[in-house]
């Protein structure tokens, strides 16, 4: 269900120090959310999710030694942010999520939020991109509380560059639009695009040094496991 690169073999002994609190967070609210919508939804959900599966079985989303595609995108708060400019400073953790309707990315943006000190203290920095519009992204930031750079790609170039965007079949539209998670009302397009929810770190030589693509949008990369990456990053450059 899932296409999942992680470090480099020379970096595995930073492997283990990992949490599984994300994980526990989204299974509870999945067995939540089981409970209350009916077997129509969750088929629908299914069908949608093995078709994406099969769908990425082709492709080839950015991963583990390749450059990360630069990009200029706006921040919730109208600023510009750059991935080489953020890249100057040190190693960049990206994270793709779906939207604020998503209650999976606000779980995984609350746990990110957690270990921002943690990040700031390795010499890392984080950046949320998603398709919403900046004022969306805002209402993101602000609901969660979040202190680092949650970013607008509207149209979803930036995920097309890292091969990660994806369009919703008509079917499930149908489904969002009864959900409530009108893409076109949070996007301000009528493409129905979204990304795979998907993190990378990047090294300050562009390189992106692990990689987690997932096709199924209620699992996501423990938050920690990215910590890790920057700290075998700073562990490399010091030997």
């Amino acid at each position: 269900m899932f296409r999942t690169i992680g470090l480099n073999n020379r970096n595995s002994k930073f492997k283990k120090r990992k949490t599984m609190k994300l994980k526990n967070e989204l299974n509870a609210f999945r067995a939540e959310f089981s409970n209350k919508v009916d077997e129509e939804t969750v088929s629908i959900i299914d069908r949608a999710s093995a078709e994406l599966e099969v769908d990425f079985q082709s492709r080839n989303p950015s991963g583990v030694g390749d450059k990360a595609p630069d990009f200029t995108l706006p921040s919730a708060n109208g600023a510009s942010v750059s991935l080489s400019e953020k890249l100057q400073e040190g190693p960049v953790i990206i994270t793709f999520y779906r939207g604020d309707w998503c209650p999976y990315c606000n779980l995984e943006l609350r746990a990110y939020q957690r270990i921002l000190p943690e990040i700031k203290e390795a010499g890392g920095s984080l950046i949320a991109i998603s398709p919403q519009t900046p004022d969306s992204s805002l209402t993101t930031a602000e609901k969660n509380n979040l202190e680092f750079d949650v970013l607008s790609d509207v149209g979803s170039k930036v995920a097309q560059g890292f091969g990660i965007s994806f369009k919703l079949p008509e079917y499930l539209q149908e489904l969002y639009n009864k959900l409530g998670g009108s893409l076109p009302e949070y996007n301000g397009t009528n493409d129905w695009t979204l990304p795979v929810p998907a993190t990378f770190v990047v090294d300050r030589e562009s390189r992106i040094v692990l990689a987690h693509v997932d096709t199924e949008y209620q699992n996501r990369l423990e938050p920690n496991e990215a910590l890790v990456a920057i700290n075998a990053i700073n562990s490399v450059k010091s030997v």
